[in-house]
């Protein structure tokens, strides 16, 4: 479904759509956040509050749009971002002690699992950095990699994404990974 279809679909008031709209962008939206020193959690919640907006105004009929819907969401997400960081800093100015809040156990599991990425071979590490990290599509990733088809990459994905589970489950405990 092209931009154009979801858009028309939105418009009308297909939940269906807005759920495709939800999953297609999803990576790109959260890793805006989540590069931005923000949590899993909180780039979930603007992403959410970013497709509320959306939403509204495409089902309100005063919305015109002039870009792709993923860069119109976007500059959403980013508005919405940045105002929580802005709020952020004001709680944090407001606070005597200064004390800054971080996340080590995210920090911990992240590490955890790049460091267990890079003893995969090349090829699994390039193919899970594509897909997880830099949001590619498998069409991007069987051209960058010279696969024959996007079925190769799905492919290729899913025995990488089985190896790594495999090594983490290895080297690790469950209990590293629960909350």
């Amino acid at each position: 479904m092209n931009d154009k279809e979801l858009f028309e679909r939105i418009c009308q008031g297909d939940e269906k759509a807005l759920d495709v709209l939800y999953k297609k962008y999803y990576r790109m939206m959260t890793k805006l956040v989540i590069s931005n020193s923000g949590t899993e959690q909180e780039a979930k919640d603007i992403y959410q509050d970013a497709l509320v907006v959306f939403w509204q105004k495409a089902v309100s009929g005063n919305l015109v749009l002039t870009s792709k819907i993923s860069t119109y969401i976007y500059s959403i997400c980013q508005n919405l971002w940045r105002k929580e960081l802005d709020r952020k800093k004001r709680l944090s100015n407001e606070e005597k002690d200064g004390v800054e809040y971080v996340d080590i156990d995210t920090k911990e599991k992240s590490r955890i699992i790049h460091e267990c990425i890079d003893q995969l071979g090349d090829t699994c590490k390039q193919v899970l950095m594509f897909y997880y990290f830099d949001g590619l599509s498998m069409q991007d990733i069987a051209d960058k990699l010279g696969f024959a088809n996007t079925n190769t990459a799905k492919t290729k994905k899913y025995k990488c994404k089985k190896k790594l589970d495999e090594l983490v489950k290895s080297l690790y405990s469950e209990s590293d990974f629960l909350d």
